[in-house]
Parts: structure tokens; C-alpha cells; sequence
């Protein structure tokens, strides 16, 4: 059985941050744990799904291999998923340890930067054949000057008096052992006597970075691209969060796109659509040939084989789709229109055989009135 989409497991969209992962993780969790429904068949199926989904999309490594492959990307081989046989100490211990103090805290300090996006406007012709471009982003890095300790050079931050360096607090109310973030260090675990002075003790600064990013060849609207490491730096020591570069494809004067298949309208004349012929098309690939056969209709579409996009995941090409549209001759002149009216007249003898949609329109049209009459 093909496995559900891990966002719609979760029920969330693809851009949700990772605190709208945690809430919708919670949710389901608290739902449809064993714990809470014993000899529960469905609600032990969903709470496996929902554990798997989490664990994956909750992993940036991981949620971007699936953003890019799917569950091929994160097949058991990276270890993804798991039974439900895990008590509630398992469930709470990823999402709610602050709460509970499942896992003995975790100090800020060694937190993760946040996450960038940045929308990078491609033409049709740089994501089909994939390019590098340079990009300019303002984000906030570790401070030189203090090596991202917040501290003035010379000086060490010292562990805070209140928890010990833990960067949380217990208490206790009633029953439960309630773990918090240390009001006095606001979790860093570490309090600054003497900020340093070029971040203010906050351990970053505000920056713009010029970075190359390397498109590959057959990217769509809305791929992401990952730079690891390329984010936000924490306020103090942590890692750099991931920069994620969004595509947002220019419109093209020629070809529309619908995922690996490209799309265009291409002027026929009168004449060529009626008699058949062949006409010079453009392609991403450089000059085409389309051939038209005799009384071909306007709006008839033309499949052009391996004249697409190749896909960027699995390497397959898309078709090139060519709409023919009828051009009506204009500003004619008096022997052009005289001809036109003959050739009119001379169709028009022997009933509607070369109008076949004109004579069936007509049926229709009699059909119609004879309804409204009766």
C-alpha cells in the first residue's frame, strides 16, 4: 500500500515552520496515542503515521530529500519511521520535554539558527538547462569579534547562578515535575558580564552575503534549493540554520509550462490549414519542424515528442504541444476579396460537405427553434 503524503498526514502545508509541525505533531499525538485508545487498531495506524511524518519533516536533511524525491528519499534505509509500541515518554520527550523534562533540557545555546527563504526569478530557458547565479542575502552571522559568545573580547560568559548553566529550571506542581526556561538566562544557560561591543552580547550581526547557487537543469515553480548552513546563526553559539532557494519561473513570450510538458499557439494560414504543409517552430532545443496536414481545424493540437522539459528528479522528457489558431486574412484588397468571395460561393455549391461543423451547427440551430416553438 503506497504511504501517505507525510504533509497531509500532518495536516499541514508544505511551507509550515517547524513550530506548526510541533503543534500539529501534538495534536495527533495526544489524539490517537495507544496510551489513550487501547485495543485500537486505527487509532495505533494513525498515531504510527503521524510519529513517522513528524520524525521525517522535523528532520531539515530529511524533509528536504522527501521535498525533493518523496518517500524514496527517506526509505528505511535512513531510518525513518517506527513502531507505536513507544510509551508516552517517547511522544513527549521530542515535542514537549521543555514541559515535562523528558531528556534532563536542552540549554538554547546549542539551538539551531532560523531557517531563510529567498525567491529566485528564473527565465524558462535557465530552468530547463540549469545555471549558477550569484544571490545577495541579508541574514544575521556569528560575530567576528566575539566568535559568537556574546562576551567582549577577553572575557567568557559564566554559567548563570539560577540553573546552573542548564538553561532550564524545575518545578514542582502537584504531581508533575514542570521543567522551564530559566528566567534569569532566558534558557542560554550563560549570563554576559561584558557584552561585546560590536553585537551587543547578542553573538551575530546583521549581514548581507553574496552566495553562488548552482540550479539544476529541469527545475519548477516552487522547487526549493538547499544551501545547509547558509541561514540565521543563533543568538549565542548554536549552528547556522539552512537557506532554502525558492524558483519562481519568468513568463515566457512563446511557451507555457505545466510540469514537464511545454506549451504554444502557433499562427496557420488559411490556406496552410486547408491544403497542409509544414512550418518552422521554435523549441528550447533551438528550431523545429511541424508538419499540418490537409484541413486541419484551428485550435487542433500537435504533439512533438521528447521536445519538453527533462525532469529534474527522474531524468524523463516532456512533450512539446503545438495549438494551431486560424489567422483570418486582413486589409485585403478589391481582387483579393473578390477571389475570396468566389472561393466562398464555389464551396458553398453541392450543400455543406466542406463545412461539416457549418452543417451541424445548422442542424443544431433548426433543432433549437423547433424545441422553442412547440
Amino acid at each position: 500500500m503506497a504511504k501517505k503524503d507525510y504533509y497531509s498526514v500532518l495536516g499541514v502545508s508544505k511551507n509550515a515552520s517547524e513550530v506548526d509541525l510541533k503543534k500539529a505533531y501534538r495534536r495527533l499525538a495526544m489524539k490517537y496515542h495507544p496510551d489513550r485508545n487501547p485495543d485500537d487498531d486505527a487509532a495505533e495506524n494513525n498515531f504510527k503515521e503521524a510519529k513517522e511524518a513528524y520524525e521525517v519533516l522535523a528532520d531539515h536533511e530529511k524533509r528536504s530529500a522527501y521535498d525533493q524525491f518523496g518517500h524514496a528519499g527517506v526509505d528505511s534505509s535512513s531510518g525513518v519511521g517506527g513502531g507505536a509500541a513507544a510509551g508516552f515518554g517517547d511522544v513527549f520527550g521530542d515535542i514537549f520535554g521543555d514541559i515535562f523534562g523528558a531528556g534532563g533540557g536542552r540549554r538554547s545555546g546549542s539551538a539551531r539558527g532560523s531557517d531563510l527563504k529567498y525567491q529566485l526569478d528564473l527565465s524558462l530557458e535557465d530552468a530547463v538547462r540549469g545555471t549558477e547565479t550569484r544571490i545577495r542575502v541579508p541574514t544575521r552571522v556569528s560575530c567576528e569579534a566575539c566568535s559568537g559568545s556574546g562576551a567582549k573580547p577577553g572575557t567568557s560568559p559564566t554559567a548563570c547562578g539560577t540553573c546552573n548553566g542548564r538553561g532550564q529550571v524545575r518545578m514542582q506542581q502537584g504531581f508533575f515535575s514542570i521543567q522551564q526556561t530559566c528566567p534569569q538566562c532566558r534558557g542560554s544557560g550563560a549570563m554576559i558580564g561584558s557584552p561585546c561591543g560590536d553585537c551587543g552580547g547578542q553573538g551575530r550581526v546583521q549581514k548581507t552575503k553574496t552566495l553562488q547557487v548552482k540550479v539544476p537543469a529541469g527545475v519548477d515553480e516552487g522547487d526549493q534549493i538547499r544551501l545547509a548552513g547558509e541561514g540565521e546563526a543563533t543568538s549565542v553559539g548554536g549552528t547556522m540554520g539552512d537557506l532554502y532557494v525558492q524558483v519562481h519561473l519568468q513568463k515566457h513570450p512563446i511557451f507555457s509550462r505545466d510540469g514537464d510538458n511545454l506549451y504554444c499557439e502557433v499562427p496557420v494560414s488559411f490556406a496552410s490549414a486547408t491544403l497542409g504543409g509544414s512550418l518552422d517552430i521554435p523549441t528550447l532545443g533551438g528550431r523545429g519542424n511541424l508538419k499540418i496536414p490537409p484541413e486541419s481545424q484551428s485550435e487542433q493540437v500537435f504533439r512533438l515528442r521528447d521536445k519538453g522539459v527533462r525532469n529534474v528528479r527522474n531524468g524523463a522528457v516532456g512533450d512539446l504541444y503545438c495549438k494551431i489558431k486560424l489567422e483570418t486574412p486582413v486589409k485585403l484588397n478589391r481582387k483579393q476579396k473578390e477571389l475570396l468571395s468566389e472561393f466562398d460561393r464555389l464551396t458553398s455549391e453541392g450543400g455543406n460537405k466542406h463545412r461539416p461543423r457549418e452543417e451541424s451547427w445548422a442542424g443544431k440551430l433548426k433543432s433549437f427553434f423547433e424545441d422553442i416553438v412547440s
